[in-house]
């Protein structure tokens, strides 16, 4: 018998001060059985940071990446069906970045492991040729914290100002400094 996923519900509060987006949105993630509470919560932190001002482009969408291997954790798919941002939250192998990078506008990385500048430093010289990727890392011990938010019902506010980041319930926040390992000059102030 197989597992099913775990629906959760969130209704986040954007503050994006850096990025002038102001919006409220309610998601729901289907949660894959092996998936913890800490990668959901760091999904709902990469869409808040890559959700567009506007849907001119296309809408930010989470995608099946743990049902499905040719999809990432999030995609925002412009009207045409194309993909112009993949997203992927983890250590994804040099293999699957270097194929996506050649076939989409935009790859952003979110890795949260205490082992991510290794996995990191263990790829760097062969994809920094990559002029559209962006690997942010988000400190382990903060990662761990944002699961303390995780709920099936969620309420999130999410604030944004001069690179900080706030995530809190209401009752706890958890301040996320996110760090760069690689983006191209070109891309350095987008997430």
């Amino acid at each position: 018998m197989a597992l099913k996923a775990t629906i959760y519900k969130a209704q986040i509060q954007l503050s994006d001060i850096d990025r002038n987006v102001y919006s409220d949105y309610s998601v729901t993630i289907a949660r894959h059985p092996s998936e913890t509470d800490e990668r959901l919560l760091v999904r709902l932190l990469a869409y808040t940071l890559n959700t567009p001002a506007n849907a001119d482009h296309g809408e930010l969408e989470f995608a099946k990446d743990l049902w499905e291997a040719d999809e990432p954790s999030l995609w925002q798919k412009d009207h045409t069906g194309r993909i112009a941002h993949w997203i992927e939250v983890g250590q994804p192998d040099e293999k699957r970045l270097l194929r996506v990078s050649s076939r989409v506008d935009r790859v952003s990385v979110y890795c949260y492991s205490a082992s991510s500048p290794t996995w990191w430093k263990s790829l760097e010289t062969r994809l920094t040729r990559t002029r559209n990727l962006a690997i942010w890392q988000i400190p382990a011990h903060q990662s761990q914290a944002l699961a303390a938010l995780a709920g099936l019902s969620m309420q999130l506010q999410v604030t944004v100002q001069d690179g900080t980041i706030w995530m809190g319930d209401g009752t706890r926040s958890v301040e996320v400094d996110l760090r760069s390992l690689w983006s191209p000059p070109e891309t350095e102030d987008r997430r």
